[in-house]
């Protein structure tokens, strides 16, 4: 089977790109799998399956596939991405998206340029929450070091670390931390540096990914995070390895800007 395929980016975060309202993916567990690897596949933090809404309240629909095969039920830089392919390649003409997500519809607002292409997208991510049972269960996290939990539909430990974030151990401390016995869902890992008033310097270890460029949800919990413990205002900037991202948590919701890329497209031959 011939399957048309975009590599998408929004601050490094990368993904594969399917439209299956012309593909039917049987299997993405195993595609996201086979194709995310490096080396040997097209290489990526996972697959995003792009379709119709089930819902009349929706426009479309997006499923997320990490690395590994688990499914997520959320990603804030995938939908800026998934905004600016609708929007680019022609599907609709809208520059405000309803999108369905395993966490909820989300509002894409699309900003343009002067060519009628996507520059920028701000993402309502919804409420952030902070208790969370079943994805937190406190009467295990004696012996997890000091931080905030939040979940912005998916789960987030957000750890600010008094050391310089470039040089912490991200993958052995965040692989470590993401089984931890107090998340039983395993959960996304944010290590977190003030570095200026209102600008975050923050890395990130994903559940089901590993350390990634950025997270947009992540993004989210850290500015929550940092608001919460009083260690920034409402309107902050989130610096990740791939890029900033601008979060506001003025409101009920959070909302989040930042950019979308196109990498390439290509098709490949599977029998999934």
């Amino acid at each position: 089977m011939k399957i048309d395929f975009t590599k998408m980016h929004g601050a490094g975060n990368d993904y594969i790109y399917i439209n299956t309202i012309l593909y039917n993916i049987k299997n993405p567990e195993e595609f996201s799998r086979r194709w995310s690897r490096y080396h040997f596949g097209i290489g990526s933090d996972g697959i995003i399956l792009i379709g119709m809404s089930s819902t009349p309240d929706a426009d479309y629909s997006m499923r997320i596939f990490n690395a590994d095969g688990s499914e997520a039920m959320m990603c804030g830089n995938g939908t800026r991405c998934v905004a600016k392919y609708l929007h680019d390649k022609g599907i609709t003409d809208k520059t405000i998206i309803r999108l369905e997500t395993m966490s909820g519809i989300k509002i894409l607002h699309l900003h343009l340029d002067e060519h009628n292409h996507t520059q920028s997208v701000t993402v309502d991510m919804g409420k952030a929450e902070t208790e969370k049972p079943e994805q937190f269960d406190k009467t295990k996290a004696d012996n997890l070091p000091d931080g905030t939990f939040v979940c912005m539909g998916n789960p987030h430990y957000v750890i600010f670390i008094d050391e310089d974030v470039e040089q912490y151990d991200i993958a052995g401390r965040g692989s470590e931390l993401e089984h931890h016995p107090a998340f039983p869902e395993r959960c996304n890992i944010e290590f977190a540096q003030l570095i200026a008033p209102d600008t975050i310097r923050m890395r990130v270890w994903e559940r089901g990914s590993g350390i990634t460029l950025a997270c947009g949800t992540g993004a989210c919990a850290t500015a929550m995070a940092a608001k919460l413990t009083g260690r920034t205002g409402e309107q902050v900037k989130v610096v990740m390895d791939g890029g900033t991202l601008d979060i506001d948590t003025t409101g009920k919701t959070v909302l989040m800007t930042g950019p979308a890329e196109f990498v390439f497209d290509g098709w490949i031959e599977d029998d999934l």
